[in-house]
C-alpha cells in the first residue's frame, strides 16, 4: 500500500486535501484524523505538520509527500522534488527596517531571523555573505523591534505582516516556493502506486489550466481557426451536415479563453462553446 504525507494545517492542508480529492482520492472530513485509509486506490495517507513531511519522505517513513519547496530544502533531508503543484506559491525574501538595508552585501556582520536557517545560511555561504543566523520558531517579524535581530528572512506572500512591523523587503528572493510532491530519491521509474499518483495529480493541473473549446467555421477558414487553437497535439475537426463547415475541438488555456474566444470569431467561427475539464490524463 503507497503511504503519502499530507499537510495537516496552515496554508498548505486545504488546498492539498482539495487535489488530492479531485484526483479521485478518499480525503478526511474531521480534521482530528491522523491516519486515513483508502482501500479502493491502495493508498494510506498520514496527515503530519508540513515542516515534517520532508523528513518522513526522507527517511522511508512514507513514500511520498506534499510540502512547500522552502520546507523541503530546509530540512535537509534525503528527499527529492517530483512535481511543482501550483498552489501556495510565495516567495522567501530578505526584510529590514525600511531604508537601512538595500542590498545583500550590506547583510555582512548582521544578525539575521528566521525559522528556515539552514535554506538561509546556505544562501549566505553561496553569495559570500558572513552573518549570524538567529533561529526562531515563528513570529520572526518582531525579533528586530525586540533587538533580537537586524533584519529577517522569510515567506513573503502579501508583506503585509512585514510593513506592520515596520519592514521592507530588499534585493533578490532567496527562493520562489510553491507546494511540490516529493519523494525518496531513486530510479525515473516510479513504483506502479506512486506512478499512479503522479499521473492523476498531473491530469488535475492539466485540468484546471485548460477548458475544452467547440466551435463550427467555415472549411475555407479552417485553417486560420486551428492556427489559433492548436491543442496540446492536434485539435478535432470533423465535417458538418452542411458540407461548407467543420467542427472544431481543442484544449486552450483557461486563461486565455475569451481572447481566443474573440479571435476565432474574427476569422468567421461560430456557435463557439466552453466546456470545464474535470479530469483527464495526458
Amino acid at each position: 500500500m503507497l503511504r503519502v504525507a499530507v499537510p495537516n494545517k496552515g496554508s498548505l492542508a486545504e488546498p492539498a486535501t482539495e487535489m488530492l480529492r479531485e484526483a479521485g482520492y478518499r480525503q478526511r472530513r474531521d480534521g482530528r484524523e491522523l491516519v486515513l485509509a483508502d482501500p479502493d486506490n491502495d493508498v494510506e495517507f498520514f496527515f503530519l505538520r508540513p515542516r515534517d513531511i520532508a523528513v518522513y519522505v526522507g527517511s522511508g517513513t512514507v513514500d511520498a509527500g506534499i510540502t512547500g519547496r522552502d520546507l523541503l530544502l530546509d530540512s535537509k533531508v534525503r528527499a527529492v522534488e517530483h512535481r511543482p503543484l501550483g498552489f501556495a506559491t510565495s516567495t522567501f525574501r530578505f526584510a529590514a527596517p525600511a531604508g537601512e538595508i538595500t542590498d545583500l552585501d550590506q547583510v555582512r556582520g548582521k544578525r539575521v531571523a528566521t525559522s528556515y536557517d539552514v535554506l538561509v545560511g546556505a544562501y549566505l555561504a553561496d553569495h559570500g555573505v558572513d552573518a549570524t543566523v538567529v533561529h526562531l520558531d515563528g513570529a520572526v517579524e518582531s525579533s528586530v523591534q525586540l533587538g533580537v535581530a537586524d533584519l529577517v528572512a522569510d515567506v513573503v506572500e502579501t508583506g503585509t505582516t512585514l510593513r506592520a512591523a515596520g519592514l521592507e523587503t530588499f534585493g533578490e528572493p532567496i527562493l520562489r516556493s510553491e507546494a511540490v510532491l516529493v519523494r525518496r530519491p531513486g530510479p525515473a521509474d516510479l513504483p506502479a502506486g506512486l506512478a499512479v499518483l503522479d499521473r492523476r495529480l498531473q491530469g488535475v493541473l492539466v485540468a484546471r489550466q485548460y477548458v475544452l473549446m467547440d466551435y463550427d467555421v467555415p472549411v475555407e477558414h479552417v485553417e486560420a481557426a486551428v492556427a489559433i487553437t492548436p491543442g496540446l497535439e492536434s485539435p478535432t475537426v470533423s465535417p458538418l451536415h452542411d458540407g461548407g463547415w467543420v467542427a472544431v475541438r481543442a484544449m486552450v488555456r483557461r486563461t486565455e479563453t475569451n481572447r481566443v474566444m474573440d479571435d476565432l470569431y474574427d476569422v468567421g467561427a461560430r456557435a463557439i462553446l466552453v466546456t470545464s475539464i474535470h479530469a483527464c490524463r495526458i
